[in-house]
């Protein structure tokens, strides 16, 4: 008998687009990258909101990871409004560390200090965004989310996610499931 998973893992590792009539500003126009989501609640972090400082080696510099300045640079997005001062690596899964979280076959999340320090070396990840802080939502909240057509949901494109085009992220995400937003309406309802 194959040994099946007790946990259905539901978006995990797909990207949640916000529609317009998503009533936070924090999260207008927002793409995300779902870490997690099970019953007992969801984790994505925002790839589409860079952010311009700190810088990574302003980072190491804060944190004493040599060397300094890095021989290799990743940016930097705000990750969400929880726990917006810790830092999380969305990377690809060519290198991960005990601490890394496989997410997918594809990519992994870290929030310890190894893959920094293996990319301020000039190794780590093939790709990577350092993001500061992540979205979160409690058990059954995202569900409620998509069913109020608060979110969409789209399969990962790992050069969506990692890409520095951000002010295009959410349009290209949208064109990925066909949708025009000038066709979206701005008031949620149900059939």
């Amino acid at each position: 008998m194959a040994k099946t998973d007790p946990v259905d893992p539901f978006l995990t590792g797909k990207l949640l687009i916000a529609m317009p009539a998503i009533g936070d500003d924090r999260f207008a126009q927002c793409v995300i990258y779902l870490c997690a989501h099970t019953p007992d609640g969801a984790m994505g972090i925002v790839v589409n909101r860079p952010l311009g400082a700190p810088t990574f080696e302003d980072l190491l510099k804060q944190l004493e990871i040599a060397p300094n300045p890095p021989t290799r640079q990743i940016a930097l997005c705000a990750g969400g409004p929880v726990e917006k001062a810790r830092g999380f690596v969305l990377h690809t899964a060519d290198w991960t560390s005990d601490a890394s979280l496989l997410v997918d076959d594809g990519l992994a999340l870290t929030a310890s200090l190894d893959v920094l320090k293996a990319i301020a070396s000039g190794g780590g990840p093939r790709e990577g965004i350092l993001a500061l802080g992540y979205a979160g939502w409690g058990p059954g909240q995202l569900d409620a989310e998509l069913t109020n057509n608060i979110w969409l949901s789209a399969p990962s494109d790992e050069t969506l996610v990692f890409d520095a085009e951000h002010d295009t992220k959410w349009l290209r995400a949208l064109a990925m499931l066909h949708i025009d937003p000038l066709q979206l309406s701005s008031a949620a309802g149900h059939a």
